[in-house]
Protein backbone atom coordinates (compact mmCIF):
# COMPACT_ATOMS: atom_id res chain seq x y z
CA UNK A 1 0.00 0.00 0.00
CA UNK A 2 0.89 3.12 -0.70
CA UNK A 3 2.08 6.12 1.73
CA UNK A 4 -0.70 8.36 2.91
CA UNK A 5 0.53 12.15 1.97
CA UNK A 6 0.11 14.54 4.86
CA UNK A 7 0.46 12.03 7.83
CA UNK A 8 4.47 11.71 8.42
CA UNK A 9 5.65 8.52 10.37
CA UNK A 10 9.11 7.92 11.39
CA UNK A 11 11.46 5.14 12.24
CA UNK A 12 12.81 4.49 15.32
CA UNK A 13 15.68 6.64 15.65
CA UNK A 14 13.06 9.65 14.52
CA UNK A 15 10.80 8.65 17.04
CA UNK A 16 13.60 8.89 19.60
CA UNK A 17 14.06 12.74 18.28
CA UNK A 18 10.51 13.61 18.21
CA UNK A 19 10.43 12.18 22.21
CA UNK A 20 13.08 13.78 23.35
CA UNK A 21 11.37 17.47 21.95
CA UNK A 22 8.19 16.04 23.92
CA UNK A 23 9.92 15.81 27.18
CA UNK A 24 11.32 18.75 26.93
CA UNK A 25 8.11 20.75 26.18
CA UNK A 26 6.40 18.81 29.03
CA UNK A 27 9.32 19.36 31.84
CA UNK A 28 9.09 22.86 31.24
CA UNK A 29 5.45 23.45 31.28
CA UNK A 30 5.46 21.34 34.46
CA UNK A 31 8.28 23.61 35.68
CA UNK A 32 5.57 26.37 35.64
CA UNK A 33 2.91 24.67 37.10
CA UNK A 34 1.04 23.66 34.06
CA UNK A 35 -0.90 20.41 34.63
CA UNK A 36 -1.07 17.79 32.03
CA UNK A 37 -4.79 16.47 29.97
CA UNK A 38 -5.63 14.73 27.19
CA UNK A 39 -8.76 14.84 25.37
CA UNK A 40 -10.95 13.18 22.90
CA UNK A 41 -10.59 13.33 18.94
CA UNK A 42 -14.04 13.85 17.86
CA UNK A 43 -15.94 16.74 18.88
CA UNK A 44 -19.42 17.82 17.38
CA UNK A 45 -19.00 19.29 14.14
CA UNK A 46 -21.50 21.90 14.16
CA UNK A 47 -19.13 22.95 17.44
CA UNK A 48 -15.76 22.74 14.80
CA UNK A 49 -17.31 24.25 11.98
CA UNK A 50 -18.27 27.55 13.45
CA UNK A 51 -14.71 28.43 14.47
CA UNK A 52 -13.81 30.52 11.27
CA UNK A 53 -12.11 30.02 7.93
CA UNK A 54 -11.17 25.71 8.81
CA UNK A 55 -14.12 24.40 7.96
CA UNK A 56 -13.55 22.78 4.68
CA UNK A 57 -10.20 21.42 6.38
CA UNK A 58 -12.32 19.31 9.06
CA UNK A 59 -12.49 15.40 8.80
CA UNK A 60 -15.65 14.20 9.24
CA UNK A 61 -16.02 10.57 10.92
CA UNK A 62 -18.75 8.22 11.20
CA UNK A 63 -18.77 4.11 11.82
CA UNK A 64 -18.80 2.29 8.80
CA UNK A 65 -21.51 0.24 9.96
CA UNK A 66 -23.59 3.13 11.08
CA UNK A 67 -27.29 2.86 10.96
CA UNK A 68 -29.42 5.75 9.83
CA UNK A 69 -30.29 6.39 13.31
CA UNK A 70 -26.96 7.20 14.63
CA UNK A 71 -25.85 10.78 14.53
CA UNK A 72 -22.76 11.10 12.87
CA UNK A 73 -21.48 14.46 12.74
CA UNK A 74 -18.68 14.30 14.29
CA UNK A 75 -15.10 15.60 13.20
CA UNK A 76 -11.41 15.15 13.96
CA UNK A 77 -10.37 17.96 15.92
CA UNK A 78 -8.17 20.78 13.77
CA UNK A 79 -6.67 22.02 16.91
CA UNK A 80 -6.35 21.54 21.00
CA UNK A 81 -8.16 24.84 21.76
CA UNK A 82 -11.99 24.02 20.90
CA UNK A 83 -11.64 20.52 22.65
CA UNK A 84 -10.00 22.07 25.84
CA UNK A 85 -12.87 24.69 25.80
CA UNK A 86 -15.52 21.54 25.60
CA UNK A 87 -13.11 20.36 28.42
CA UNK A 88 -12.97 23.35 30.83
CA UNK A 89 -17.26 23.25 30.80
CA UNK A 90 -17.79 20.04 30.82
CA UNK A 91 -15.39 19.79 33.95
CA UNK A 92 -15.49 22.65 35.21
CA UNK A 93 -16.64 21.95 38.88
CA UNK A 94 -13.87 19.54 39.29
CA UNK A 95 -11.02 22.34 38.35
CA UNK A 96 -9.39 24.68 40.24
CA UNK A 97 -9.32 28.61 38.88
CA UNK A 98 -7.18 29.93 37.20
CA UNK A 99 -6.53 26.66 35.66
CA UNK A 100 -3.20 26.14 33.72
CA UNK A 101 -2.95 23.03 31.46
CA UNK A 102 -0.49 21.89 29.23
CA UNK A 103 -1.88 19.54 26.22
CA UNK A 104 0.56 17.42 23.84
CA UNK A 105 -1.60 15.30 20.84
CA UNK A 106 -2.20 14.74 17.43
CA UNK A 107 -4.66 17.51 15.35
CA UNK A 108 -5.63 16.96 12.11
CA UNK A 109 -6.82 19.08 9.21
CA UNK A 110 -7.45 18.20 5.52
CA UNK A 111 -4.93 20.82 3.73
CA UNK A 112 -2.80 20.05 0.94
CA UNK A 113 0.20 18.62 2.36
CA UNK A 114 3.88 20.36 2.01
CA UNK A 115 6.80 20.78 4.19
CA UNK A 116 6.30 21.95 7.60
CA UNK A 117 2.10 22.01 7.21
CA UNK A 118 0.49 17.97 7.66
CA UNK A 119 -2.98 16.43 7.55
CA UNK A 120 -2.17 14.53 11.09
CA UNK A 121 0.36 16.90 13.23
CA UNK A 122 1.12 16.78 16.90
CA UNK A 123 0.44 19.98 18.89
CA UNK A 124 1.89 20.87 22.27
CA UNK A 125 -0.38 23.78 24.04
CA UNK A 126 -0.43 25.58 26.81
CA UNK A 127 -3.52 27.78 28.25
CA UNK A 128 -4.30 29.29 31.35
CA UNK A 129 -8.73 29.69 32.03
CA UNK A 130 -10.29 32.13 34.51
CA UNK A 131 -13.71 31.66 35.91
CA UNK A 132 -15.41 34.92 35.33
CA UNK A 133 -12.09 36.95 35.37
CA UNK A 134 -8.79 35.97 33.90
CA UNK A 135 -6.31 38.58 34.70
CA UNK A 136 -4.09 40.58 32.02
CA UNK A 137 -0.68 39.68 33.19
CA UNK A 138 -1.47 36.05 31.92
CA UNK A 139 -1.29 37.23 28.41
CA UNK A 140 2.29 37.55 28.69
CA UNK A 141 2.75 34.43 30.91
CA UNK A 142 2.41 32.14 28.08
CA UNK A 143 4.27 33.42 25.88
CA UNK A 144 7.23 34.02 28.30
CA UNK A 145 6.82 30.16 28.88
CA UNK A 146 7.16 29.17 25.49
CA UNK A 147 10.11 31.37 24.67
CA UNK A 148 10.98 29.22 27.81
CA UNK A 149 10.32 26.17 25.94
CA UNK A 150 12.05 27.15 22.93
CA UNK A 151 15.34 28.54 24.42
CA UNK A 152 15.54 24.76 25.83
CA UNK A 153 15.14 23.38 22.69
CA UNK A 154 17.45 25.34 21.05
CA UNK A 155 20.23 24.73 23.69
CA UNK A 156 19.87 20.84 23.63
CA UNK A 157 18.71 19.89 20.12
CA UNK A 158 20.30 23.09 17.93
CA UNK A 159 16.55 25.00 17.48
CA UNK A 160 17.41 28.36 16.01
CA UNK A 161 16.57 31.99 18.06
CA UNK A 162 12.26 32.70 17.94
CA UNK A 163 10.67 35.99 16.80
CA UNK A 164 7.69 36.92 18.46
CA UNK A 165 4.88 39.19 16.95
CA UNK A 166 2.71 40.44 18.56
CA UNK A 167 -1.13 41.89 17.95
CA UNK A 168 -4.59 42.75 19.58
CA UNK A 169 -7.89 41.07 17.86
CA UNK A 170 -9.24 44.60 19.68
CA UNK A 171 -6.64 47.12 17.90
CA UNK A 172 -7.92 45.38 14.39
CA UNK A 173 -10.89 44.95 14.53
CA UNK A 174 -11.53 48.74 16.46
CA UNK A 175 -9.64 50.24 13.03
CA UNK A 176 -11.89 48.45 10.63
CA UNK A 177 -15.08 49.33 12.29
CA UNK A 178 -13.63 53.17 11.42
CA UNK A 179 -13.52 51.89 8.09
CA UNK A 180 -17.02 50.86 7.89
CA UNK A 181 -16.15 47.43 7.16
CA UNK A 182 -19.37 45.56 7.67
CA UNK A 183 -18.06 41.92 8.39
CA UNK A 184 -14.85 42.69 9.92
CA UNK A 185 -14.50 38.51 10.87
CA UNK A 186 -14.03 37.68 7.13
CA UNK A 187 -11.77 40.76 6.17
CA UNK A 188 -9.01 39.67 9.50
CA UNK A 189 -9.57 35.93 7.51
CA UNK A 190 -8.57 37.00 4.25
CA UNK A 191 -5.57 40.07 5.45
CA UNK A 192 -4.79 37.00 7.87
CA UNK A 193 -3.10 35.20 4.59
CA UNK A 194 -0.85 38.52 3.55
CA UNK A 195 2.20 36.32 3.87
CA UNK A 196 0.85 33.59 1.88
CA UNK A 197 -1.20 35.01 -0.96
CA UNK A 198 0.29 38.79 -1.33
CA UNK A 199 -1.01 41.93 -1.37
CA UNK A 200 -2.66 41.78 -4.52
CA UNK A 201 -4.49 38.03 -2.72
CA UNK A 202 -5.80 40.92 -0.10
CA UNK A 203 -6.67 43.35 -2.07
CA UNK A 204 -8.72 40.62 -4.31
CA UNK A 205 -10.17 39.22 -1.44
CA UNK A 206 -11.24 42.08 0.54
CA UNK A 207 -12.69 43.64 -3.08
CA UNK A 208 -15.05 40.52 -3.16
CA UNK A 209 -16.29 41.36 0.62
CA UNK A 210 -17.43 44.85 -1.22
CA UNK A 211 -14.97 46.86 0.62
CA UNK A 212 -14.16 49.85 -1.36
CA UNK A 213 -10.56 50.47 -2.58
CA UNK A 214 -9.55 53.30 -0.53
CA UNK A 215 -10.62 51.16 2.73
CA UNK A 216 -8.38 48.49 1.29
CA UNK A 217 -5.18 50.83 0.49
CA UNK A 218 -5.90 51.55 4.50
CA UNK A 219 -5.87 47.93 5.63
CA UNK A 220 -2.95 47.34 3.97
CA UNK A 221 -1.09 50.35 5.22
CA UNK A 222 -2.10 49.14 8.93
CA UNK A 223 -1.06 45.59 7.84
CA UNK A 224 1.95 47.19 7.36
CA UNK A 225 3.13 48.48 10.56
CA UNK A 226 5.57 46.45 13.09
CA UNK A 227 8.25 47.75 15.35
CA UNK A 228 9.60 47.70 18.63
CA UNK A 229 9.00 51.00 19.04
CA UNK A 230 6.17 53.28 19.85
CA UNK A 231 3.10 51.90 17.75
CA UNK A 232 1.14 54.64 18.09
CA UNK A 233 3.47 57.30 16.24
CA UNK A 234 4.30 53.97 13.84
CA UNK A 235 0.47 54.08 12.90
CA UNK A 236 0.07 57.77 12.58
CA UNK A 237 3.50 57.92 10.53
CA UNK A 238 1.28 55.27 7.91
CA UNK A 239 -2.05 58.20 8.27
CA UNK A 240 -4.06 55.85 11.17
CA UNK A 241 -5.24 57.42 14.05
CA UNK A 242 -6.19 55.27 16.83
CA UNK A 243 -9.71 56.15 17.52
CA UNK A 244 -11.16 56.04 21.18
CA UNK A 245 -12.91 52.37 21.91
CA UNK A 246 -12.09 49.20 21.35
CA UNK A 247 -8.99 50.32 18.81
CA UNK A 248 -7.64 52.62 21.57
CA UNK A 249 -8.45 49.65 24.06
CA UNK A 250 -6.38 46.85 21.98
CA UNK A 251 -3.64 49.72 21.03
CA UNK A 252 -2.80 49.93 25.25
CA UNK A 253 -3.26 45.85 25.46
CA UNK A 254 -0.53 44.93 22.93
CA UNK A 255 1.61 47.93 24.17
CA UNK A 256 1.44 46.83 27.65
CA UNK A 257 2.07 42.90 26.58
CA UNK A 258 5.32 44.14 24.48
CA UNK A 259 6.42 45.83 27.42
CA UNK A 260 5.81 42.89 29.54
CA UNK A 261 8.25 40.80 27.12
CA UNK A 262 10.86 43.08 26.07
CA UNK A 263 12.57 43.62 29.15
CA UNK A 264 13.19 39.81 29.28
CA UNK A 265 13.47 38.56 25.74
CA UNK A 266 15.51 41.72 24.21
CA UNK A 267 15.22 41.18 20.11
CA UNK A 268 12.84 38.44 20.73
CA UNK A 269 9.45 40.38 20.86
CA UNK A 270 7.58 42.84 17.97
CA UNK A 271 4.45 44.34 17.03
CA UNK A 272 3.08 43.73 13.82
CA UNK A 273 -0.41 44.60 12.53
CA UNK A 274 0.01 42.11 9.82
CA UNK A 275 -0.72 39.62 12.65
CA UNK A 276 -4.38 38.73 12.85
CA UNK A 277 -4.82 34.85 13.52
CA UNK A 278 -8.40 33.47 11.63
CA UNK A 279 -9.80 31.61 13.93
CA UNK A 280 -12.42 33.94 15.35
CA UNK A 281 -12.78 32.54 18.89
CA UNK A 282 -9.81 35.19 19.24
CA UNK A 283 -10.69 37.73 21.23
CA UNK A 284 -7.66 40.54 22.63
CA UNK A 285 -3.95 39.38 22.39
CA UNK A 286 -2.84 37.61 19.33
CA UNK A 287 0.69 36.74 18.54
CA UNK A 288 2.91 34.15 16.20
CA UNK A 289 6.35 32.67 16.67
CA UNK A 290 8.77 31.95 13.74
CA UNK A 291 12.49 30.74 13.41
CA UNK A 292 15.11 33.38 12.70
CA UNK A 293 16.63 32.78 9.58
CA UNK A 294 13.88 29.86 8.09
CA UNK A 295 10.47 32.41 7.95
CA UNK A 296 9.83 30.30 5.13
CA UNK A 297 8.88 27.32 6.96
CA UNK A 298 5.92 29.62 8.61
CA UNK A 299 5.18 30.08 11.82
CA UNK A 300 5.93 27.34 14.42
CA UNK A 301 4.17 28.51 17.68
CA UNK A 302 0.76 30.49 17.83
CA UNK A 303 -2.15 31.70 19.94
CA UNK A 304 -3.84 34.47 22.03
CA UNK A 305 -6.61 35.79 23.90
CA UNK A 306 -10.02 33.95 24.06
CA UNK A 307 -12.75 35.89 26.35
CA UNK A 308 -15.79 33.51 25.17
CA UNK A 309 -14.93 30.40 23.57
CA UNK A 310 -15.61 28.39 26.48
CA UNK A 311 -19.33 29.37 28.09
CA UNK A 312 -21.63 27.37 30.53
CA UNK A 313 -24.68 29.24 30.54
CA UNK A 314 -24.38 32.43 32.33
CA UNK A 315 -20.81 31.05 33.14
CA UNK A 316 -18.05 32.73 31.26
CA UNK A 317 -14.12 31.07 31.51
CA UNK A 318 -12.15 33.39 29.80
CA UNK A 319 -8.28 31.90 28.30
CA UNK A 320 -5.59 32.75 27.24
CA UNK A 321 -2.70 30.18 25.24
CA UNK A 322 0.05 29.14 22.67
CA UNK A 323 0.20 26.07 21.14
CA UNK A 324 3.94 24.68 19.50
CA UNK A 325 3.64 23.16 15.88
CA UNK A 326 5.77 19.85 17.09
CA UNK A 327 5.40 17.87 13.85
CA UNK A 328 5.78 21.08 11.60
CA UNK A 329 8.92 21.76 13.25
CA UNK A 330 10.87 18.67 13.75
CA UNK A 331 9.13 16.76 10.61
CA UNK A 332 11.20 18.09 8.35
CA UNK A 333 14.58 17.93 10.37
CA UNK A 334 14.03 14.17 11.29
CA UNK A 335 13.19 13.00 7.48
CA UNK A 336 16.53 15.24 6.32
CA UNK A 337 18.77 13.14 8.24
CA UNK A 338 19.75 16.89 9.96
CA UNK A 339 18.66 15.72 13.31
CA UNK A 340 19.72 12.28 14.51
CA UNK A 341 19.89 9.57 17.08
CA UNK A 342 23.11 7.93 18.69
CA UNK A 343 21.12 4.59 18.50
CA UNK A 344 17.74 3.95 17.21
CA UNK A 345 17.06 1.45 20.24
CA UNK A 346 16.74 2.46 24.56
CA UNK A 347 18.92 0.04 25.33
CA UNK A 348 22.33 0.68 26.43
CA UNK A 349 23.32 -2.85 27.20
CA UNK A 350 23.06 -6.14 25.36
CA UNK A 351 23.27 -9.31 27.52
CA UNK A 352 25.08 -11.92 26.20
CA UNK A 353 23.90 -15.31 26.35
CA UNK A 354 26.02 -18.61 26.38
CA UNK A 355 23.52 -21.27 26.16
CA UNK A 356 19.56 -21.75 26.07
CA UNK A 357 19.96 -23.32 29.42
CA UNK A 358 22.16 -20.07 30.87
CA UNK A 359 19.38 -17.37 29.72
CA UNK A 360 17.85 -17.98 33.49
CA UNK A 361 21.39 -16.21 34.53
CA UNK A 362 21.10 -13.06 31.68
CA UNK A 363 18.05 -12.26 32.88
CA UNK A 364 18.99 -11.67 36.63
CA UNK A 365 22.05 -9.52 34.80
CA UNK A 366 19.11 -7.80 33.12
CA UNK A 367 17.16 -7.22 36.23
CA UNK A 368 19.98 -5.80 38.25
CA UNK A 369 21.15 -3.62 35.62
CA UNK A 370 17.41 -2.45 35.14
CA UNK A 371 16.92 -1.95 38.69
CA UNK A 372 19.31 0.66 38.83
CA UNK A 373 18.10 2.40 35.59
CA UNK A 374 20.44 0.84 33.04
CA UNK A 375 18.33 0.55 29.95
CA UNK A 376 19.17 -3.45 29.41
CA UNK A 377 17.84 -6.46 26.86
CA UNK A 378 18.74 -9.75 26.27
CA UNK A 379 19.95 -11.21 23.59
CA UNK A 380 17.07 -13.41 21.63
CA UNK A 381 19.29 -16.71 21.03
CA UNK A 382 22.48 -17.74 22.14
CA UNK A 383 25.02 -18.16 19.28
CA UNK A 384 28.52 -17.52 19.17
CA UNK A 385 29.79 -14.38 20.80
CA UNK A 386 30.70 -12.86 17.64
CA UNK A 387 27.35 -13.06 15.70
CA UNK A 388 25.34 -11.90 19.36
CA UNK A 389 28.06 -8.82 19.24
CA UNK A 390 26.94 -7.56 15.56
CA UNK A 391 23.57 -8.16 16.90
CA UNK A 392 24.55 -5.46 19.12
CA UNK A 393 26.19 -3.03 16.82
CA UNK A 394 23.11 -3.17 14.13
CA UNK A 395 20.82 -1.68 16.30
CA UNK A 396 22.98 0.65 17.85
CA UNK A 397 23.37 -1.09 21.69
CA UNK A 398 27.16 0.52 22.78
CA UNK A 399 27.82 -2.44 25.56
CA UNK A 400 27.71 -6.01 25.82
CA UNK A 401 27.74 -8.05 29.01
CA UNK A 402 29.19 -11.66 29.29
CA UNK A 403 28.57 -14.01 31.53
CA UNK A 404 27.22 -13.69 35.41
CA UNK A 405 26.39 -10.86 38.05
CA UNK A 406 30.45 -10.79 38.17
CA UNK A 407 31.39 -10.85 34.39
CA UNK A 408 32.82 -8.16 31.87
CA UNK A 409 31.28 -5.72 30.02
CA UNK A 410 32.81 -4.81 26.48
CA UNK A 411 32.72 -1.34 24.66
CA UNK A 412 31.67 -2.62 21.61
CA UNK A 413 32.81 0.63 19.56
CA UNK A 414 36.18 0.92 21.44
CA UNK A 415 36.57 -2.76 22.10
CA UNK A 416 37.55 -2.36 25.25
CA UNK A 417 36.27 -5.24 28.03
CA UNK A 418 37.10 -4.89 31.44
CA UNK A 419 35.52 -6.95 34.59
CA UNK A 420 32.42 -5.82 35.96
CA UNK A 421 29.67 -6.09 38.84
CA UNK A 422 26.13 -5.73 37.52
CA UNK A 423 24.71 -4.78 40.98
CA UNK A 424 27.70 -1.39 40.90
CA UNK A 425 28.13 -1.14 37.16
CA UNK A 426 26.81 2.16 35.21
CA UNK A 427 27.44 3.32 31.93
CA UNK A 428 28.74 6.90 31.67
CA UNK A 429 25.71 9.33 31.44
CA UNK A 430 26.44 10.11 27.82
CA UNK A 431 25.64 6.27 27.24
CA UNK A 432 22.90 5.57 29.35
CA UNK A 433 20.42 6.96 26.81
CA UNK A 434 19.97 7.70 23.22
CA UNK A 435 21.78 11.13 22.64
CA UNK A 436 20.22 13.74 19.81
CA UNK A 437 22.72 15.69 17.58
CA UNK A 438 23.49 16.86 14.05
CA UNK A 439 23.77 14.53 11.23
CA UNK A 440 26.57 13.00 9.80
CA UNK A 441 28.84 15.08 7.57
CA UNK A 442 27.05 14.96 3.85
CA UNK A 443 23.45 15.25 5.67
CA UNK A 444 21.18 17.49 4.46
CA UNK A 445 21.59 21.21 5.41
CA UNK A 446 19.20 22.23 8.12
CA UNK A 447 16.06 24.17 6.30
CA UNK A 448 16.61 26.75 9.48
Amino acid sequence: MASMSGFPEFLPEGRVVEARAVDILRSVFELHGFAGIATRALEPLDELSRKGDITKEVYVVRRLHATESEPDALGLHFDLTVPFARYVREHAGHLAFPFRRYQIQPAWRGERPQEGRYREFWQADIDIVGDGVLAGHHDAEVVAVMLAACARLRDELGLPPVLVRLNNRKLVQGFYGTLGVADPLAAIQITDKLAKIGADGVTAGLAAQGIAPEAIGRILAFASVHTTGDLAAALVAVGITVADGPMAEGLAEVTALHEALRADFPGAVMIDCAIARGLDYYTGSVFEMELVGSESLGTICAGGRYDSLARDGNRTFPGVGISFGLTRVFAPLITQGVLVASRAVPSAVLVAVDTPETRGQAEAVARALRARGVPTEVSPDAPKYGRQIRYADRRGIPYVWFGGLSGEVKDIRTGDQAAADATTWLPPAADLVPTIGPGPAGAPAARW
